[in-house]
């Protein structure tokens, strides 16, 4: 067998995508030659870290850590695409965070999963800020990715958060990707002091009647001869809401 990457960055060059990406953004060509271009670069790295996260999986059989190196390899290509997208904002300060959420926020990303971001700005949103998340998008789609996303404020978050136990939950798993890092840190700085503290018996008591309908659904028997290992009794899905509790 072939010898096989056992680091993080021997998956995909984040740095040189960085840098092809760039380039492409700034070689003055027509908005959509570029974006064609970016495309192509992006499958081309994005099918070889696969074919490097296969044999790894092949090699050490663990599922959890594929699951961390493909999630690796997405953060490496949204910063790029990012940076591809808005090069002015590029830097630590831009007012817009990209931040990872679902099982692309805690850092273990399926093969096929969908991709969850949430576009998170520092103030109402600007044609400039709805043209970045719409290129970054297209791209993420164009490469055949299912990509799940919201684009709010700090505030708005917050405020939908304490209404969506949903929308709480995908906060509370949010995770920086790239953008302005302060502005992800204020969210969840407030997000811990303002819901987290305060409504623990209510979100418990949520996700558990959440469980039990879920239970319902896919059947009460953890003894299934064709378990649903995501949603049924005891699987994936269970492990989930232990968590979060």
């Amino acid at each position: 067998m072939a010898k096989v990457p056992l680091k993080l960055d021997e998956l995909i060059d984040g740095d040189a995508l960085r840098r092809d990406l760039a380039a492409l953004a700034g070689a003055g060509r027509p908005e959509a030659d570029a974006r064609a271009a970016a495309l192509r670069v992006l499958k081309e790295r994005r099918a070889a870290a696969a074919g490097k996260a296969e044999a790894l999986l092949v090699a050490d059989g663990s599922g959890t850590a594929c699951a961390m190196r493909l999630s690796y390899v997405m953060d490496e290509i949204v910063r790029a695409l990012y940076g591809f997208a808005a090069p002015q904002a590029a830097g630590p300060a831009g007012g817009m965070a990209v931040v990872a959420v679902g099982g692309y926020g805690r850092g273990t990303l399926a093969p096929g999963s969908d991709i969850d971001l949430l576009f998170l700005l520092a103030a109402r949103q600007t044609p400039q800020d709805a043209a970045i998340v719409e290129t970054i998008l297209y791209v993420l789609w164009d490469m055949g990715l299912k990509v799940g996303h919201a684009t709010r404020t700090v505030e708005e978050c917050l405020a939908q958060a304490r209404e969506d136990i949903t929308i709480r939950t995908a906060v509370l798993e949010a995770r920086f990707v790239c953008g302005d890092e302060p502005l992800c840190e204020t969210l969840l700085q407030r997000f811990d002091r303002e819901l987290v503290r305060t409504t623990g018996p209510e979100y418990v008591q949520a996700k558990l009647a959440e469980r039990d309908a879920r239970h319902a659904k896919a059947g009460e028997s953890r003894y299934l001869v064709e378990p649903n290992v995501k949603d049924g009794k005891g699987g994936l899905r269970d492990l989930h809401t232990l968590f979060w509790i």
